[in-house]
């Protein structure tokens, strides 16, 4: 039976391989390879760092081999590289009652993504190392009194909302190279952000360059040190979080096909998520990893996976002599965000469409106040692994939007209050401006 392995078993890893798989037809069968012993629910971990009083286990979900179809594999390890027609792992597994640390492919799909700063991506890749690390890093902070946050992008944001909110006694500042946080959003959405700010009293160094890191790192014994700036500008801490930058984890395709790498890692593709290589027409990326124009996002990541279904199949088609076009991605939404802003607040922001119909030169803002202590992982964890199709901001925003069109004012920014439930993940860390390292 042929292969279709999937490298990569986060959100839109383990999405396209459920996808895969329910049509596979018993033509082939799903292998998802993925380094982490566990699924990983990437957006809680920016909270779960800052307080021991949440179940921190419950961010790290055991795989389950049964979404791949009885034929199906999960196989836990990490792809050191790519040929033709193999895949090679750092590691034997058991495959097909063989040890083998290479597996060939029919097909294949890259979703490994990007990597940020600690504490949004951890070390090691077992659950009790990631449990560990993220209770440490939040006993730091509740232990600390000057906490300084390095960037402005939505990691930051939520961390320094968070923070001041739980622990209202601390002194918290953000610092952002920009003048303007959430920089690749609409202006409107940095300055909801700055009134949130303003409530709870977090402070901010804006627009004053990067920050100097030291080649050695911040202390974190609870002493007090600086954090400087380019400018001179100085701010007292005694932790600091650094929320700057994604470093994409395209480094598998380097020895097959380096010119697919783009200048800032990311790996170029076709308009049908092939990568730009003739040579290797059943070589797919997608998600974060992949350089569309699209934002990162779960909604735009979604429908990438539809296509990429699609297209393997037709690949497969093709191998057996029969001739299929492939289907084309087309990037349709505008970037949109759901942010929290605190425990209980967070705001639905969407950019403007710009595309001639009515309000579309104005951005989308829908607050909302429903926000869990935990962030609803219990509903989450069902979704994910219920095949459940979870609410994304785009669908919110064109819901409301469909009922409320007579309220709309020319001219000014649409405002909702939102009551209903919907997350969508987003890859926002714009700042990769915001440090240096200091040598």
């Amino acid at each position: 039976m042929k292969n279709v392995v999937v490298v990569g078993g986060s959100y839109v890893g383990l999405n396209l391989a459920e996808s895969l798989t329910k049509t596979s037809e018993g033509r082939f069968r799903v292998l998802l390879v993925e380094k982490n012993s566990h699924f990983q629910h990437l957006f809680a971990f920016p909270r779960y760092a800052l307080t021991t009083k949440v179940d921190t286990h419950k961010a790290f979900i055991p795989y389950q081999k049964s979404r791949l179809g009885q034929e199906g594999l999960i196989i836990q390890a990490k792809v050191l590289s790519l040929t033709k027609e193999e895949v090679v792992l750092d590691r034997d597994v058991d495959l097909d009652g063989q040890k083998t640390n290479k597996i060939p492919y029919a097909a294949l799909a890259i979703t490994t993504g990007t990597k940020l700063s600690p504490p949004s991506t951890l070390p090691g890749s077992e659950k009790l190392d990631g449990t560990a690390y993220l209770r440490k890093h939040a006993a730091q902070v509740e232990a600390s009194k000057k906490i300084v946050i390095i960037g402005g992008g939505a990691v930051g944001v939520q961390m320094a909302t968070d923070i001041k909110q739980l622990f209202p006694e601390k002194s918290v500042t953000l610092i952002h190279s920009r003048a303007h946080v959430m920089s690749k959003f609409h202006p409107d959405l940095h300055a909801v952000v700055s009134q949130r700010f303003v409530e709870l009293d977090v402070q901010t160094v804006l627009g004053r360059g990067r920050v100097k890191l030291p080649e050695e790192g911040y202390p974190t014994d609870g002493r007090e040190f600086e954090v400087e700036l380019q400018d001179g500008t100085k701010v007292s801490a005694d932790f600091v979080v650094i929320s700057t930058g994604q470093v994409p984890q395209s480094e598998i395709l380097a020895s097959l096909a380096p010119k697919c790498i783009d200048e800032q890692a990311f790996i170029k593709v076709k308009d049908t998520l092939q990568i730009q290589d003739e040579k290797y027409p059943n070589i797919f990326a997608l998600g974060d990893i992949a350089a569309t124009k699209a934002h990162k996002a779960a909604r735009p990541a979604s429908k990438q996976a539809e296509v990429v279904t699609a297209n393997i199949q037709h690949i497969l088609n093709r191998q057996e002599g029969k001739e299929e076009e492939l289907e084309k991605y087309e990037v349709t939404d505008p970037a949109a965000i759901h942010l929290t802003l605190g425990i209980e607040k967070s705001v639905i922001f969407r950019n403007p469409r710009q595309d001639g119909s009515e309000g579309s030169e104005e951005p989308v803002v829908m607050h909302k106040d429903d926000g869990k202590f935990d962030m609803g992982i219990d509903v989450l964890i069902v979704d994910t692994f219920a095949g459940l199709e979870r609410g994304t901001v785009e669908a919110l925003v064109e819901s409301k939007e469909k009922h409320e069109r007579q309220r709309r004012t020319p001219g000014r920014v649409q405002v909702y209050d939102q009551d209903g439930s919907g997350e969508d993940s987003t890859n926002d860390d714009e700042d990769d401006e915001d440090a240096e390292n200091h040598r």
